[in-house]
């Protein structure tokens, strides 16, 4: 799933789904595996609670009580621990600004769909290791793995790493 730059550099009030993407002005808090995002009308219906209420509904209707159903799923659990693992952003850039990404000043693009994927086939077939690239990018390993797998907003990419990638590998990262 490709994860776009939610446009926002401050205090929320970004404009972007945060699980497809697609720009809204009806964005709302959602609780999608565990993980708090901002998500459009198209993906309201992912939201866990509103899940819950479906299946419940669904339970009565049927007559079914089959405990299994109301339990998270191995795929479930898996989602919930890798977002409790790598939160989303909680309202505090604080930690972000820190490190020394400026969002005005190198915002994230617009990532292309299986980004992650692509980044990690080009970095293989120029024969490097993750950490070589790293260290001749000068940038930390730990945001080159964000990337390779998917997860360059949450952990704050700027988009002078992605153009770097590009660069470097001769690979398209970004629209």
């Amino acid at each position: 799933m490709a994860k776009y730059s939610t446009g926002s550099s401050g205090g929320g009030g970004g404009t972007n789904c945060e699980l497809c993407g697609a720009e809204s002005d009806s964005l709302r808090r959602a609780s999608v595996a565990g993980a708090e995002l901002e998500v459009c009308p198209d993906c309201a219906p992912h939201d866990d609670a509103q899940k819950t209420q479906r299946q419940q509904r669904s339970t009565r209707d049927t007559g079914n009580s089959s405990d299994s159903r109301n339990e998270p799923s191995r795929k479930q659990k898996a989602a919930q621990n890798v977002a409790k693992a790598n939160p989303v952003w909680d309202d505090d850039s604080e930690h972000w600004e820190q490190d020394g990404t400026n969002y005005d000043d190198d915002p994230l693009p617009y990532l292309v769909s299986d980004y992650g994927e692509t980044l990690v086939d080009s970095r293989r077939d120029a024969g490097l290791q993750r950490s070589e690239l790293a260290d001749e990018l000068d940038v930390p390993e730990k945001d080159l793995l964000a990337v390779e797998q998917g997860r360059a907003t949450q952990a704050g990419i700027g988009g002078g790493l992605i153009e770097a990638l590009e660069e470097r590998l001769g690979v398209t990262l970004s629209e």
